[in-house]
């Protein structure tokens, strides 16, 4: 097999040539040898993308043989390293010279990461808040000092100064914040009110997933209380239907309310992670018709001292639209 690569660039893509003299290998591997500068797993996303050609057609898989001919890579155009601004309306609830305050839609991730390079909170807060946005974060992740989930809704701060970045990453750091969610979930958890105190760190049977470690990991405790149940027990002493509970964060482990209330056998509806189980017919009817399609779990509250002005300030919100649809729907149940 003889590769014979080069590059054809324009302003906005790259494409890449070789030619294959004998076929009989699977395409990808004869192609990862071809293209030393691409990966077999980048040649297998380019694949299904239908990047990749033979003699001018499109392939689409990776696992067919290689065939003789003159193979073409057309790859995108490099996303840009700086997330740029761009003008995406906010809800913000207070917004002063060292920070800004606002209530984050479900759907729209912290921070660019790959496959979400624009669309997030800090492209708009760009667009907001222009060269006052504290840097502290770097360039990928400037005024962010925590995060919520991409599909979690709520309340959610960000600096505009590097005084008030610092200010605002000592009280996450100690837990000096007030934050409260809401969440509806599968059943609830038994008791009605209390703690859970484990240790949460990578799944070792799935790395995207959070768990619950017998050891390792990193101290997680969360306070919960079931605030009202919805439908009754399938069974005399069993779990109702559904909850709305309510979770308070001491610590800010990743996925850590997901994580929680799902090892009380209580996961939070729609969630696709850790959702392990199926609702009652009645609870998916319910979820479908309320339009839900992420998890049930809201930002409700966030509580802090102002780290600039020691103003203390406190900011709460409803759950959105599809939260409160399905709360009223689970209600008759």
């Amino acid at each position: 097999m003889v590769a014979d690569e080069q590059s054809l660039e324009d302003d906005d893509t790259t494409v890449l040539e070789a030619r294959i003299e004998t076929g009989g290998v699977r395409l990808d591997k004869a192609l990862a040898d071809a293209f030393p500068t691409l990966s077999r797993a980048r040649l297998q996303a380019l694949l299904a993308e239908g990047a990749v050609s033979l003699d001018g057609e499109a392939i689409g898989s990776g696992s067919s043989k290689a065939r003789p001919g003159l193979y073409t890579v057309t790859l995108p155009p490099v996303a840009p390293a700086t997330p740029q601004p761009e003008a995406i309306p906010l809800t913000v609830l207070y917004e002063d010279a060292d920070l800004i305050v606002i209530d984050k839609p479900a759907g729209m991730a912290a921070h660019p990461a790959p496959g979400t390079e624009s669309g997030t909170l800090v492209n708009a807060l760009l667009a907001h808040c222009g060269d006052s946005l504290s840097g502290i974060g770097g360039v990928a992740r400037p005024g962010i000092v925590h995060r919520l989930d991409k599909d979690t809704s709520g309340v959610m701060i960000a600096a505009k100064s590097d005084r008030a970045h610092a200010g605002l990453s000592a009280l996450f750091a100690t837990h000096d914040i007030e934050r409260t969610y809401i969440a509806l979930t599968r059943g609830a958890p038994n008791p009605t009110k209390g703690r859970i105190e484990t240790q949460i760190g990578r799944s070792s049977s799935d790395r995207k997933k959070m768990a619950v470690l017998k050891s390792g990991g990193r101290n997680a405790i969360t306070d919960y209380e079931v605030q009202r149940t919805f439908g009754e027990p399938a069974r005399a002493g069993g779990a109702p239907l559904a909850g709305r509970v309510a979770c308070t964060l001491h610590t800010g482990r990743t996925h850590q309310i997901r994580v929680h209330l799902a090892s009380k056998g209580a996961p939070i509806l729609g969630d696709p992670v850790y959702g392990s189980g199926s609702p009652a017919a009645a609870v998916r009817a319910a979820v479908a018709e309320a339009g839900l399609t992420r998890q049930a779990l809201h930002a409700a509250v966030l509580g802090f001292v102002h780290p600039v002005t020691g103003e203390a300030l406190r900011f709460e919100t409803l759950p959105p639209p599809d939260m409160q649809t399905l709360e009223a729907l689970l209600s008759d149940l």
